[in-house]
């Protein structure tokens, strides 16, 4: 199956249990695998015929910015559920990902992966 990636998005919500956490916007990270076929695409060199990733970016920026989630697994099924939306998607996996969030850490998060019914 084909894949469009989006790497590494950055955005900047409210994620987290604690007070300290809540009281303002942390980054949170993304990294995404949008499972589709994009044979149509490729030949029709259209976007219409896609995914639009631009689009699906934008979709996620905004929800993370207004939702105000405290777990990241929520998160990341909030952000499969949008990228379900497009009937393009056949299937998504999502990382989310919340650098520092652990002393001695990177990073902590989650993967999920999701495929249309």
């Amino acid at each position: 199956m084909d894949k469009i990636l989006i790497s590494d998005l950055l955005v900047r919500g409210i994620i987290g249990i604690s007070d300290q956490e809540r009281a303002q916007p942390q980054d949170i990270l993304f990294n995404i695998t949008i499972f589709a076929n994009i044979h149509a695409p490729s030949l029709s060199d259209n976007v219409e015929d896609s995914v639009n990733y631009r689009t699906i970016s934008k979709k996620i920026l905004a929800h993370v910015a207004s939702v105000g989630r405290y777990t990241v697994e929520a998160l990341a099924e909030d952000v499969a559920k949008i990228i379900l939306d497009d009937p393009k998607a056949l299937g998504v996996r999502v990382r989310v990902e919340k650098p520092g969030a652990v002393r001695f850490a990177r990073s902590v998060g989650v993967e999920i992966e999701r495929m249309r019914s």
